[in-house]
């Protein structure tokens, strides 16, 4: 069995990848570094965009590791111009997960992604791996390892959020949430 941990960013003040965390979010983000003050992690690897980076600072300080970045954790983007049905859509995509929006990619697209960034790790051969990423990519990873995670279980995520994937083989994936607000 492998161990990976799955971070979903701090509080943010907003959507733009160079969005940085608010006030709250720097204390949620030391509050993220206690928490696996007890945990064995081996390395950090986070999404290029400002508020997951600042999310692991305090984690990757007390720990020592150096953060790796890597583009296949950013965020998925659901359209490249504004919808203001953007929640029935994003609903619609976790059914239907080939469907795209203009300038968009789909939740396929962006699970294929993030599946193969933690697959790199299982395959290196590299165990207690921290990633850090954003909700909507975070729940298709989740969806990836239990096809019965939803739109549902995407609106139930918090700012952070936090979850172990136990991998035992590809068709067994354990997952668990160990953030508790």
């Amino acid at each position: 069995m492998k161990t990976y941990y799955i971070v979903r960013h701090c509080q943010a003040n907003g959507q733009s990848e160079d969005a940085s965390l608010t006030p709250q979010g720097i204390a949620q983000s030391q509050e993220l570094a206690q928490l696996f003050s007890g945990i064995q992690l081996n390395h950090i690897i986070s999404s290029p965009y400002t508020r997951a980076i600042q999310t692991t600072e305090p984690l990757a300080h007390a720990k020592q590791l150096e953060v790796q970045i890597d583009k296949r954790l950013s965020e998925r983007v659901l359209s490249s111009k504004p919808m203001d049905d953007w929640f029935e859509k994003l609903k619609l995509s976790f059914s239907d997960l080939h469907m795209t929006c203009e300038g968009g990619e789909s939740s396929q697209e962006a699970m294929d992604r993030i599946v193969e960034a933690l697959y790199e790790q299982i395959k290196l051969g590299k165990d207690h791996t921290l990633f850090v990423t954003h909700g909507n990519i975070m729940s298709l990873l989740l969806k990836h390892a239990d096809p019965m995670i939803g739109f549902k279980e995407w609106q139930q995520l918090s700012n952070p959020d936090v979850y172990i994937l136990k991998y035992f083989h590809p068709d067994q994936i354990e997952i668990e949430r160990i953030w508790h607000q």
